[in-house]
């Protein structure tokens, strides 16, 4: 039976960070589905706007080799995700592990056999380094 694996991110000023969890994550399955974060959802949660356009964004993950299918996520509800793409495994920054949404939804997703596996999180580089590199550049 095919591995169906889902990721998610705003992938804004895609790096090398981005490049390894991408690769890790298609190591773990057969087929893997990434969801870009819309520039509305990113503005609503982080305040902060992309500095690439949310179009652009999906082209360059879907130019990724690891990646197999490319949507748009406008919605940070796991299990709307999981009713739409059916996935059997989702892969998470392991800054995540341990919080209480997370404990929350691994819980949820363990009723419908969906493993939550996290990846290292890249500290030595980050869109949040990269905004901060850039300055006034991008204010």
């Amino acid at each position: 039976m095919k591995k169906i694996g889902y990721t998610t991110g705003v992938f804004d000023m895609f790096h090398i960070g981005h490049l390894n969890v991408l690769k890790r994550a298609k190591l773990e399955c057969d087929y893997l589905i990434v969801g870009v974060t819309s520039d509305e959802l990113s503005m609503s949660a982080k305040s902060k706007k992309p500095i690439i356009p949310f179009n652009e964004r999906m082209e360059i993950v879907e130019a990724v080799k690891f990646v197999d299918e490319v949507v748009p996520q406008t919605s940070y509800d796991k299990m709307e995700a999981w009713n739409n793409l059916k996935f059997d495994m989702m892969f998470v920054g392991d800054d995540w592990k341990g919080t209480d949404k997370w404990n929350k939804i691994e819980k949820e997703f363990n009723e419908f056999g969906v493993e939550i596996m996290y990846f290292p999180y890249t500290t030595h580089t980050s869109s949040t380094i990269l905004r901060k590199a850039l300055g006034d550049l991008v204010k």
